[in-house]
């Protein structure tokens, strides 16, 4: 069976021109959503759509914007579909993978979301090594400041390991860490090594 999903962004859009582009190609259900940005894969209308797909069925969408903007979430809901059997149509980009020529289409954009992927992901180790030659700090900040490991390490003389995180607010692992280094910078080996 035929099931079309149709979008707009704003209350005031009207369906009309995809519920009817959905109906001429055979789909004899509609699920909508209406006011709803194609960045959020969280829709009510789509959500019940998903639920009532079975293997056998086509998915069929009058643009794939309507289903989402992410090429990459995109592409993992069609695949998702397919591995369960069930079947995607664009009405307007022809994708359509019933057919040998649809297939090879969405290939063609999951190499591209591939790519995409890769660039990304290229362009973030090179920026990261590019901040840490400026002498940036990457990653989390630390959960305590120099001064608060000190007074937490002192405390640990009197307090329980657990008494003295819930103080700071911390886990008692980063309590722990505190005083290993703590012991480590006043280890004799560590006072000696020449700097």
């Amino acid at each position: 069976m035929k099931i079309g999903y149709a979008r707009v962004s704003t209350d005031e859009q009207n369906l009309d021109l995809q519920t009817r582009a959905l109906r001429s190609a055979g789909c004899r259900k509609l699920f909508e959503d209406h006011g709803v940005s194609g960045a959020s894969f969280s829709r009510p209308g789509l959500a019940s759509m998903l639920e009532q797909l079975r293997a056998g069925d086509v998915l069929v969408v009058w643009r794939l914007d309507r289903l989402g903007r992410s090429l990459r979430r995109l592409l993992e809901l069609i695949e998702g579909l397919n591995a369960k059997g069930i079947q995607f149509q664009s009405l307007t980009e022809a994708i359509d993978t019933t057919s040998s020529s649809g297939v090879l289409v969405f290939h063609m954009l999951a190499a591209l979301a591939q790519f995409e992927r890769s660039l990304i992901g290229e362009r973030t180790r090179a920026g990261m090594l590019a901040a840490r030659d400026r002498g940036c700090h990457l990653g989390r900040r630390p959960s305590l400041t120099p001064e608060q490991k000190a007074t937490a390490v002192e405390l640990l003389e009197s307090s329980t390991l657990t008494d003295v995180a819930t103080k700071f607010k911390v886990h008692p692992r980063t309590i722990r860490r505190a005083k290993q280094q703590s012991e480590k910078a006043h280890s004799p080996q560590t006072r000696n090594q020449p700097r």
